[in-house]
């Protein structure tokens, strides 16, 4: 589903990403921080959002980190 490439509300964006990639949206201090499973994942969802709402992942999170392992 592409979207026109009007304004697009931050908290849209998210919510798409959140149903469509298995990942996590984590806040802090009101700012969305994307935490994901794999470099490829991460690449998937920053393709999505570029070309989907024509923004930049780092626009629409404030970071993006890499999940720990359970192992650890």
């Amino acid at each position: 589903m592409a979207v026109s490439r009007e304004v697009v509300e931050q908290d849209y964006v998210i919510e798409q990403v959140r149903q469509l990639f298995q990942c996590t949206v984590l806040w802090c201090e009101g700012r969305a921080c994307l935490e994901y499973e794999s470099k490829e994942e991460l690449d998937k969802i920053s393709d999505y959002v570029k070309a989907n709402f024509d923004k930049d992942l780092l626009d629409v999170f404030f970071t993006a980190v890499e999940s720990l392992s359970q192992d650890a």
